[in-house]
């Protein structure tokens, strides 16, 4: 690619030689806390269990507004109904009963 000459009012010369652009992403909706309460994992990557993190390893929000990876809260929810008379699983980080927030 041809260096490409920027306009200028001053007695500058400006070539632009090449332009290195990076991005970050980040869910949607996610909180101030970038990371699961269960596995630790920053939420813009994947849970332990995952690869690759996107739409294979979505972040969740219960309606306690405490937010998971669909794993890990997948996980936790299973183990907390196995092992107890409980009937419903509860949040691991506040223990209200846990619910996806739709």
């Amino acid at each position: 690619m041809e260096p490409y000459e920027l306009p200028s009012n001053t007695a500058l010369k400006i070539k632009v030689r090449r332009v290195v652009v990076t991005a970050k992403w980040k869910w949607v909706g996610t909180t101030d806390d970038d990371s699961c309460g269960i596995c630790r994992m920053p939420f813009d990557a994947c849970c332990v269990d995952c690869k690759v993190p996107g739409d294979e390893c979505p972040v969740v929000s219960g309606v306690c507004t405490h937010m998971f990876h669909i794993h890990c809260i997948e996980r936790w929810t299973d183990s907390q109904q196995n092992n107890s008379t409980e009937v419903r699983a509860r949040c691991p980080l506040c223990r209200q009963p846990w619910e996806f927030k739709h």
